[in-house]
């Protein structure tokens, strides 16, 4: 093959990122020789850790960047780059694209800033930028975005040096931030990534595009997200759903809360928004969503490294009493089980305590400096024991404690220099560091020493987790927990769709041309109705004698509504009239409602439903969003106490099992003050038809069930509200 065209015979299915992140040869335009300049900066970084592909750099005016030889044009490389990197001026990256385009260049990532955030100006020089890509083939990440790396193969792209270790916790941040200026934060805490990628912009390749790359990726064994925003949720569920049952994958996602809610014409609308929505969508996936860019990568380092929690018992071993507290503590609160270990197993411990020691669990050695003790004789008891799923440790240290003391015993050890006292107490920590992986338990540990300390460094050298707090152990061992339970939930994807229904199209195309895009309850009632929801017995009543002989059919109690699409909230209006018992209460209830109304309207005679327990369900499309379905306490608690949550629509069985036990008040649902549980499988489905109506009728924008009356052990919707948007009809 000549090496200046392109290679015809590429893999079709391999991923666009591919040849991204493992170039053979890579050209950088804008690399120059000032090191005070981004080109610079990021050109050294890949001349100098470590990438042994070539490298050309291109600039019009030098000839040699930093002992590379440079061209002034791409016509003039000696060869096809397989991937070419933009440091310079946004006015000159499109021209220069199609450059590369024409010499065959397949491959970009656009460095470069002032496209699409800077306005309308740079939304069209982005748009420039895509056609040029889409005419000659070239898959691009960014523009305005910060680059890559690859551990592997020892790419870096950022302007921040890289330590030459591989690592396992992949990362794709909308952030270029979180993958450059953390880096030497992140060796500190020994934390390495596998690979990770900005995208910045996200004009072609996006944040879903690079995180089916790392699922695929061997090297990768955990990925981490940091959001703003995702431009297609359905296929990032689509994706995610792909990835979680086999790798864990965490996401923090930070754009929720300024957009607030939208405010719309029923509860739905008013409750829902990004944050409320990009939740519903983590749990859906599998996803693990942390709210700290530190808990990103700390939780995301423990499932990288660790191995899987096989059962709840966790294990607290520490030298303080306070530590091992706060550990267990947010292990119960989390799920997980701290239990007191057996007899046997304490007298075996006991025999490496001081006597006024707990054996109990946690295991508190109260001040103990033998760290044999807290790094090998107990672990190794605890994990032989199959007492326990996994293990932590708080307060293993040593040569950071003692060069903390120094000063206080300088003049007692003849004032010998720090290192060589530190250096007089050293350990041999082998069998410390062979012990978890023996017995294929997770290790996390907690020390209040960095890499100063010889015990931290070793730990960390050797992927193990050190985490600078006792409670960031545990939410580190939470984090497996919650990773088994996501893991089998998001394996379950939704069935496939029942017909559409013809009598429900033909009530949403009477209302469409005749100019409603509220339809009234008994519309709104007759759509659910054609796909199986349960709904309270009723019929239309146009007189007072009407609705007397409506009630007698169905039997009394009865409940009588004003009817009509410009009533949206009806309670509190004197529009609804509950309980009637007799011909003269009904008499009397449609004359009210008419008085109410202020002018003759269809009354609504329903079937007195009782229970003591009221959820609502619902519908919302959220901008940039598919149809997203809502489930909460319903009633005058809808949006007062906001115990909602979101999924988007279609729903598995296991989605809408999930939404109903995400309640703040799920235990309502169960056996409660002498109720039945309710029926959830009856409710589930509810849930579930909710979305697949809104699928298979694009025409309606949002859906409220509210209330949904639990009458003894089942759901029925008594008032619903179907509202039209402007979708195309299937």
């Amino acid at each position: 093959m000549d090496d200046n065209h392109i290679n015809n015979d590429e893999a079709v299915d391999e991923h666009p990122l591919e040849g991204i992140m493992n170039p053979r040869s890579i050209a950088i335009a804008g690399a120059g020789n000032n090191p005070m300049k981004m080109g610079a900066l990021q050109a050294l970084s890949i001349i100098k850790d470590g990438y042994r592909g070539k490298i050309y750099p291109v600039h019009p005016e030098e000839n040699v960047v930093f002992g590379c030889k440079a061209y002034y044009t791409p016509k003039i490389l000696p060869a096809r780059p397989e991937l070419v990197i933009f440091i310079l001026p946004a006015k000159h990256v499109v021209k220069l694209l199609e450059e590369f385009g024409e010499r065959g260049a397949r491959r970009a990532i656009v460095i470069s800033a002032g496209f699409r955030e800077t306005g309308p100006e740079g939304e069209e020089l982005e748009k420039q930028l895509l056609e040029v890509a889409s005419r000659y083939g070239i898959r691009l990440l960014g523009p305005n975005c910060l680059g890559v790396i690859n551990t592997e193969n020892s790419l870096n792209v950022t302007f921040v040096p890289l330590e030459d270790r591989v690592g396992v916790l992949g990362m794709a941040s909308q952030s270029g931030t979180y993958i450059t200026q953390t880096l030497p934060y992140l060796q500190k805490k020994g934390i390495h990534f596998s690979k990770a990628i900005s995208v910045g912009n996200e004009a072609d390749l996006d944040l879903t595009d690079a995180l089916e790359y790392l699922g695929k990726d061997r090297q990768t064994r955990a990925i981490a997200l940091y959001i703003e925003g995702i431009k297609n949720p359905d296929r990032f569920l689509e994706v995610a759903r792909r990835i979680t049952p086999h790798k864990p994958v965490l996401a923090q996602y930070v754009g929720g809360s300024a957009a607030g809610a939208r405010a719309g014409s029923s509860h739905t609308g008013a409750m829902a928004g990004p944050d409320h929505l990009y939740d519903g969508l983590f749990k859906q996936a599998g996803i693990l969503r942390v709210h700290s860019i530190e808990d990103l990568y700390h939780q995301g380092w423990v499932l990288a490294t660790q191995p899987p929690l096989k059962g709840k018992r966790v294990a607290i071993l520490t030298n303080s009493g306070g530590p091992g507290t706060a550990m267990a503590h947010i292990c119960n609160e989390g799920g997980l089980e701290v239990p007191r270990f057996s007899e046997k197993l304490q007298e075996k411990i006991k025999e490496h305590l001081p006597p006024y020691a707990s054996a109990g669990n946690p295991v508190d050695l109260t001040f103990h400096l033998e760290t044999k003790e807290l790094s090998t004789a107990i672990p190794k008891l605890i994990m032989e024991s199959g007492e326990a799923d996994g293990l932590m440790i708080h307060g293993l240290m040593k040569t950071g404690f003692l060069k903390t003391i120094y000063p206080h015993l300088a003049d007692l050890v003849g004032n010998e220099s720090e290192e060589k006292f530190a250096a007089r107490f050293n350990d041999d920590k082998e069998e410390a560091l062979k012990l978890p992986r023996e017995n294929k338990m997770p290790l996390i540990l907690s020390s209040f020493f960095g890499r100063e300390d010889d015990y931290t460094s070793a730990y960390q050298d050797n992927y193990y987790p050190v985490l600078d707090g006792p409670e960031k152990a545990a939410r580190g061992m939470l984090a497996l927990h919650q990773y088994n339970l996501a893991r089998k939930k998001a394996a379950l994807g939704p069935g496939e769709l029942p017909p559409q229904s013809a009598p429900a199209t033909k009530i949403i195309r009477e209302a469409l041309d005749s100019g409603n895009r509220v339809l009234d309850e008994y519309s709104s009632k007759r759509i659910l109705s054609c796909y199986g929801l349960p709904v309270s017995e009723e019929e239309l009543a146009y007189t007072a004698e009407e609705a007397i002989e409506i009630a007698g059919k169905l039997r009394y109690p009865v409940v009588l509504k004003g009817c009509s699409s410009e009533l949206t909230h009806k309670t509190g209006s004197g529009l609804v009239h509950i309980n009637l018992e007799n011909e003269a209460a009904v008499r009397s209830a449609f004359s009210e409602i008419t008085r109410a109304a202020g002018k003759d309207m269809a009354v609504l005679v329903s079937k007195m439903i009782k229970g003591e327990r009221e959820v609502m369900a619902g519908m919302i499309r959220y901008p940039g969003f598919g149809p997203s379905v809502v489930f909460g306490l319903g009633g005058i608690y809808t949006e007062a106490l906001k115990d909602s949550t979101f999924r988007l629509a279609p729903l598995s069985r296991t989605d809408a099992a999930d939404m109903i036990s995400d309640l703040r008040a799920s235990a309502m649902l169960e056996k409660f003050r002498g109720m039945p549980a309710v029926d959830k499988k009856s409710l589930g489905a509810i849930l579930q038809a909710v979305g697949n109506i809104a699928l298979l009728h694009p025409r309606i924008a949002e859906i409220d069930l509210n209330p949904v009356i639990i009458s003894g052990k089942d759901p029925v919707v008594v008032d619903a509200l179907i509202i039209l948007g402007n979708g195309k009809d299937h």
